[in-house]
């Protein structure tokens, strides 16, 4: 099927569906799939007895919030129980064709299995993804993702299906993807906010001009907050001379499961395929959109591994108000982990409000790089937290008084300043990666779980 290429979106008739038609859609579809899942995944038979509930109860949107939640820890405790897929699964091994696995980062790695009908929807939603974000078939894409069981791996087949010549890229050194880069002159590249700032710094240093030298025109990030921090996302696209769009994914359903427009005010998220709710931390009260909480999310059509009712850890709220792009599925904005939430002095910090501080104190005049650490530690029974930052080599000021700047600034930003400040040379500090770059490191040892 030929698309006009001036047409903005991929699927019109969906993307703005009137939202009453739109969740007529998503009631449907969650009956069916909540049937499916009694029907076939031992654990949610179990469960859902369990609780008093059944699929029939379902007559309203709302009446999802009968149905128990499940979370990470559900799915490595039903992993390889029962059968290789384990009991959440809803179909034989024989049905499924594509798995990966999660990073392992808060637990055990855990799969996420497709059929062939769930693979085909996984990369038509990521084909709409790569249009919303203005990719077309004359365009020349790096898909710079990890393709080592990393679900945003097949991504690229999505940028393959709408038309694009695309460039396997992976987790290339930085030396070879700027090569890469240099040599074909792609258009449009996916990979890490923070690996996208340090391989446009990487570039300069080594004497190519990103915005002289190079063709990218769009960058694409995602696995870290900064690509919906507004400083960070600046400071990319100053280096680049590049617009940069961030997507939102989990292993456990999708490479992306959403994706900033061109409005660039939150994520609009696949509101066809995922159900969401937003519940609060402590209680699993079911908030109203618009408030902040953790999101919950249940597939409404992937069938190999139904998620219902999946808390994904995720803080952050949904905004259901028209959007100015014309689209009408929702927008999410995410605000940070709930593991890497901590509480200073009875303040809610997370370390996005802290990157957005050290990202904006590193604009073009600053004297900091924008690499930071945060070390979050306890002292007399309280928990504290430290930043380190980089100064750059032509700072003339001292240690001290880029210290007494960046401890102000997080103070004015976030009510709480740091314990310290600790001031490395440029190059200092270990955080720069070509994936996911660590920013925190947590030295506890009470219990602050919340």
């Amino acid at each position: 099927m030929s698309r006009d290429v001036n047409n903005k979106y991929w699927d019109e008739e969906l993307e703005t569906l009137p939202r009453p038609e739109l969740e007529k859609r998503q009631l449907h579809d969650l009956q069916e799939i909540v049937q499916f899942a009694y029907d076939h995944a031992p654990y949610y038979k179990r469960s859902f007895d369990a609780a008093g509930v059944k699929p029939s109860d379902i007559h309203t949107l709302k009446d999802i919030q009968k149905f128990p939640f499940i979370d990470k820890k559900t799915q490595r405790d039903t992993q390889g129980v029962g059968s290789f897929l384990g009991e959440l699964a809803a179909v034989p091994e024989e049905d499924v064709v594509f798995i990966s696995t999660s990073s392992g980062s808060t637990g055990v790695p855990t799969m996420s299995p497709f059929t062939k009908k769930d693979f085909d929807e996984f990369q038509e939603t990521e084909s709409r993804w790569f249009w919303q974000v203005g990719m077309r078939p004359n365009d020349r894409y790096v898909h710079a993702l990890n393709f080592s069981l990393y679900v945003g791996g097949p991504d690229v087949i999505g940028a393959q299906n709408l038309g694009a010549l695309c460039i396997w890229g992976g987790t290339l050194p930085s030396e070879r993807l700027l090569f890469v880069l240099k040599t074909y002159q792609p258009t449009v590249i996916w990979t890490s906010p923070s690996y996208a700032w340090q391989l446009g710094e990487k570039a300069l240093k080594s004497g190519i001009d990103p915005k002289k030298d190079l063709n990218i025109r769009k960058i694409i990030v995602a696995g870290e907050l900064g690509g919906s921090i507004e400083a960070t996302r600046k400071a990319i696209e100053d280096i680049w001379g590049a617009e940069v769009y961030d997507f939102y994914g989990l292993s456990d359903i999708f490479g992306a499961c959403a994706a900033m427009c061109e409005a660039k005010n939150g994520l609009h998220i696949a509101e066809n395929h995922i159900l969401v709710e937003t519940v609060d931390i402590h209680t699993g009260e079911v908030l109203e959109p618009g408030q902040t909480g953790e999101l919950v999310f249940t597939t409404l059509r992937k069938h190999a591994r139904p998620l219902i009712r999946f808390r994904t850890g995720d803080i952050g709220w949904i905004d259901n108000s028209p959007c100015s792009c014309g689209r009408t599925h929702g927008r999410i904005h995410i605000q940070g982990r709930k593991d890497d939430m901590f509480i200073v002095s009875a303040v809610n910090v997370f370390p996005s409000d802290i990157e957005a501080v050290i990202r904006e104190l590193s604009g073009a005049s600053g004297g900091i790089t924008g690499e930071y650490l945060i070390r979050v530690f306890e002292k007399d029974f309280t928990c504290r937290y430290a930043v380190e930052i980089e100064k750059k080599a032509d700072n003339p000021r001292t240690d001290e008084v880029v210290a007494a700047e960046v401890s102000a600034a997080l103070k004015a930003r976030i009510g709480v300043k740091p314990a310290n400040v600790v001031v490395h040379p440029d190059g200092g500090l270990n955080t720069r990666s070509e994936h996911k770059a660590r920013r925190i490191i947590d030295e506890r040892k009470l219990d602050y779980s919340i």
